[in-house]
């Protein structure tokens, strides 16, 4: 076995010591020099080391840091502490540049280790049986020669029948009996082409193929698709079947099968666990999401059912574009929910409380399902339907408020989408919802501000604000009036002050800015008629 690469060492002090040039040294004879001329040294005492010398490890001063310290000078200080700055970034330097090195020469240890270890009766690299040399040369300058059988690679792969069949059969009419020499250069990985040279040898791949790991079974594949190695692609497809993926190594897998084109040999069992087209849909993804939403809509885990709502809202929000789930599926889920909402809100109404928890668990529902309406802008359905609900709206009060808040989080989440622009209907539609719902969320406010988790106040007033705005001015004096006499004379009342004002600057300033110009208007147009 012949080992040839090309290797660059760098000769460094073996104890680390600073050149005899080094610029620190001038300054500490520098220092000697002085402490000798105001008679504080002995003139026969040897000059101190260079800074680099000193020993870190000494505890206690020398005579000569000491006689500096009384010299009251700081710059000396400084100075001996620079040479063990100096040493650790030339060893961080010196670090680097082998471990640069030591990459290749880690590549030939490891490349070595392999070609050394060999179960017993197996004949890989055995020069005494074998009959062919092969030597694989990569990009980076490892060569690597090895003694391999002609007839185990003629029988595993097509690349090697082609190489070896003709010219094979002049070399043994030849008398010289030496092997059969082959190169093989420019290898992406001579590591991996080993290890799949080496499955050749093997009698159980697929226990072989256990010890590895995906990145490296991803080489392997993709030498043996190289070198026609037929059996070595099934395994390697037959492990990335089974084996569990990150999602980096999911998209490395994807790439490289649709690389290497290996639909018939099995790439399209591999690619169903990630590839639509691949799999055998049972079910459009319309039913599979429809079916979740009934899931999470049903579960009974109230805690797993908000993790889950989290997560199907965000996997809806991420394809939100996408046709994965219809707007009659949606609103299918939404009628399952208000139907089961209005039969038991309607029983609480006639004093029947049992089950009456099903009332804030499905508002909860309808608040989740508004959401992903509002995230899709398909939610106009959902406010026309609200809106026109006055059988509940006008039982509202003879449920108790702890059971019913819930239904005014819905009505309080529509007027956040109408003042953000998220909700358009006609303003018959949004006067039909503030004349049914906006008492009855009055009455829920306190309540909805202690037990609702997450609420944020002004945002809801704002919405509130911004939904009466949106109606003509005649229709805001009714339902401002109405709020500024309830804030007057009842706790707990949402402030919609902002919105109050913004209704009075339109209905009196404005008019009385009209009115003013108004005289002005009709004297010019009087004044030219008479010019005429």
């Amino acid at each position: 076995m012949d080992f040839s690469t090309t290797t660059t060492t760098t000769s460094t002090a073996a104890n680390g010591y600073s050149s005899p040039r080094d610029s620190s040294i001038p300054s500490s004879f520098t220092k000697f020099n002085s402490a000798l001329t105001a008679g504080l040294l002995n003139p026969m005492s040897p000059p101190p080391p260079p800074p680099a010398m000193l020993d870190k490890s000494r505890a206690s001063p020398t005579l000569f840091e000491m006689m500096s310290s009384e010299a009251g000078s700081p710059v000396q200080i400084q100075n001996l502490a620079l040479p063990s700055s100096s040493r650790t970034t030339n060893a961080n330097r010196s670090h680097l540049v082998i471990s640069a090195q030591d990459k290749q020469a880690l590549a030939m240890q490891r490349i070595s280790n392999l070609l050394m270890t060999r179960s017993p009766g197996n004949q890989f690299n055995d020069p005494a049986s074998s009959d062919v040399k092969l030597t694989l040369s990569s990009k980076d300058g490892i060569s690597i020669t090895m003694c391999v059988h002609r007839q185990i690679l003629v029988a595993h792969s097509r690349f090697f029948a082609v190489k070896l069949s003709d010219r094979w059969s002049k070399q043994q009419m030849a008398p010289s009996s030496s092997p059969y020499i082959v190169e093989i250069s420019d290898c992406d990985d001579v590591e991996v082409y080993i290890e799949t040279l080496m499955l050749m040898y093997c009698r159980d791949l697929r226990k072989k193929m256990m010890r590895q790991d995906v990145s490296r079974v991803l080489g392997i594949l993709k030498v043996s698709a190289a070198i026609g190695f037929d059996a070595g692609v099934l395994s390697c497809l037959e492990y990335l079947e089974a084996a569990p993926w990150s999602e980096d190594e999911e998209h490395r897998i994807a790439s490289l099968l649709s690389e290497l084109h290996l639909e018939n040999v099995g790439a399209t069992e591999v690619l169903r666990r990630v590839s639509v087209e691949a799999s055998q849909n049972n079910g459009s993804n319309d039913e599979v999401l429809l079916n979740l939403l009934h899931i999470v809509l049903e579960g009974k885990d109230e805690k797993a059912r908000r993790d889950m709502k989290t997560l199907v809202s965000k996997m809806l929000r991420e394809n939100s574009s996408g046709n994965d789930l219809r707007k009659e599926s949606l609103y299918l889920a939404c009628d399952g929910c208000l139907h089961k909402l209005k039969r038991q809100f309607l029983q609480a109404a006639e004093s029947d409380l049992e089950n009456v928890d099903q009332i804030a668990r499905q508002a909860d529902n309808l608040h989740w399902i508004l959401d992903i309406l509002i995230d899709r802008q398909i939610a106009e359905d959902f406010l026309v339907m609200w809106a026109s609900l006055s059988e509940l709206s006008d039982v509202h009060g003879k449920v108790p408020v702890v059971h019913r808040f819930e239904i005014s989080r819905v009505t309080a989440r529509i007027f956040v989408g109408i003042g953000k622009g998220q909700i358009l209907t006609p303003k018959e539609v949004r006067c039909l919802l503030l004349r049914n719902w906006l008492t009855p969320f009055y009455d829920d406010f306190a309540w909805m501000k202690r037990a609702s988790k997450g609420l944020d106040r002004y945002l809801v007033e704002d919405g509130l604000s911004n939904t009466i705005l949106t109606l003509p001015l005649a229709w805001q004096q009714e339902f401002f009036l109405a709020w500024f006499d309830r804030f007057l004379n009842s706790n707990d009342c949402p402030n919609i002050q902002r919105g109050f004002e913004v209704w009075w600057r339109r209905a009196f300033w404005r008019r009385k800015e009209q009115s003013q110009e108004e005289p002005a208007r009709l004297r010019n147009i009087a004044s030219a008629t008479d010019n005429s």
